[in-house]
This record gives C-alpha cells, structure tokens and sequence, in this order.
C-alpha cells in the first residue's frame, strides 16, 4: 500500500536552505519517490497558517517512506535544514483503492 511524507516547511534562511534541497533528492530516488507537491499555491481552508512550503512525497510502502526517512542520505539532507527551516514531517499509510 502507497504511504506518503506530508511536510509543513517555513524557511529562515533560503541560501543555506538550497544545500538541502541539493541533496534530499538523491535519497528519494533512492526508495523510489515521486513528489507530488512542493511549494506551490496552498491555503489554509483550516487549521494553522498556511507554512511556506507544502510537501507530498509518495512512496510504495510505508516500510519504504520510513526507511528514506532513517537513511544515511537523507539525514545528511536533513542535517542542512536544521538550523534554517521550522519543518514538521509526518508519514501516513495511504488507502487500499475501492
């Protein structure tokens, strides 16, 4: 079954933000992720302010979506978004179609 990493991003400081975005695809592609958004027109109809940026990243398993999440390359991604952005990840298990 399909999972997905849904993100929630505001970035402090962009240029230091991009050596993330340099290196988190390399993991993706390494557990087969397809983006399916990222960072383009959002409202909030509820809830929270709308984040900077929104992210859907699919996976075909959950097992999958968890593994990307723990690899040594997406934690060196991740180790240059530390300082420069408020992210929220959450990974949810997708639905058996009807």
């Amino acid at each position: 079954m399909k999972a997905y990493w849904i993100a929630h991003v505001d970035v402090t400081d962009p240029d230091q933000y991009s050596q993330y975005t340099q290196r988190a695809p390399a993991a993706f592609a390494l557990y087969g992720a397809r983006m399916l958004a990222r960072g383009g027109r959002s409202e909030a109809m509820e809830g929270r302010a709308t984040p900077q940026r929104s992210v859907v990243i699919e996976f075909d398993s959950y097992e999958q979506a968890v593994a990307c999440y723990h690899s040594p390359q997406y934690q060196e991604a991740k180790r240059h978004r530390k300082d420069v952005a408020q992210a929220e990840v959450i990974i949810v298990e997708g639905v058996a179609p009807v």
